[in-house]
């Protein structure tokens, strides 16, 4: 998980580091070194531990093994964002799917389709969104149907992409 201090880490015994911070399974909590290293590779994602080190305040070391942490630990990717539609493929959208009984089992199904870059489970008239993308045709039809299928009885909206007109992920952080 990610350290409370620079040199801080784990205390085996009681999972913790020395500033307390709660290190539980899916529980990270981030300090300020964290969340600027984060907000730094926002800007930049090819920022190097070296150009980030004195940002930050810390070792080049320190730094490359927060960023390990926070690749490890799945609170950040480090990765080119692009736009499937300039990249050959015709076809994007988003699939809603009405009430299901089991929403986290059919997310988990939906997650396994290649095509499928997006899962997302939501309060309201859908239970679940995702995001497919498809190079043709005949491949988003069969996009489209595989989740139907899985998604049976329940109803599946499909809403393509026309135009990307924002797709930013610089949001910083809290």
């Amino acid at each position: 998980m990610i350290h409370g201090t620079e040199t801080g880490g784990p205390d085996e015994a009681d999972g913790t580091d020395p500033s307390g911070t709660d290190r539980g399974p899916g529980r990270s909590r981030l300090d300020a070194a964290d969340k600027r290293i984060i907000a730094l590779l926002q800007g930049n994602g090819r920022t190097s531990y070296t150009e980030l080190a004195p940002q930050v305040g810390l070792s080049e070391a320190s730094v490359r093994k927060r960023v390990q942490d926070l690749r490890r630990d799945q609170v950040i990717q480090i990765v080119a964002v692009t736009d499937p539609l300039q990249l050959g493929f015709s076809h994007e959208g988003m699939l809603a799917v009405h009430s299901v009984a089991d929403p986290e089992g059919l997310a988990d199904l939906l997650s396994d389709i290649e095509e499928v870059s997006f899962v997302v489970l939501v309060a309201g008239r859908y239970s679940i969104l995702l995001e497919a993308v498809a190079t043709d045709d005949n491949a988003f039809v069969n996009v489209i149907q595989r989740v139907r299928q899985l998604a049976h009885p329940a109803r599946v909206d499909v809403l393509p992409y026309l135009m990307t007109r924002k797709q930013d992920y610089a949001w910083g952080v809290r």
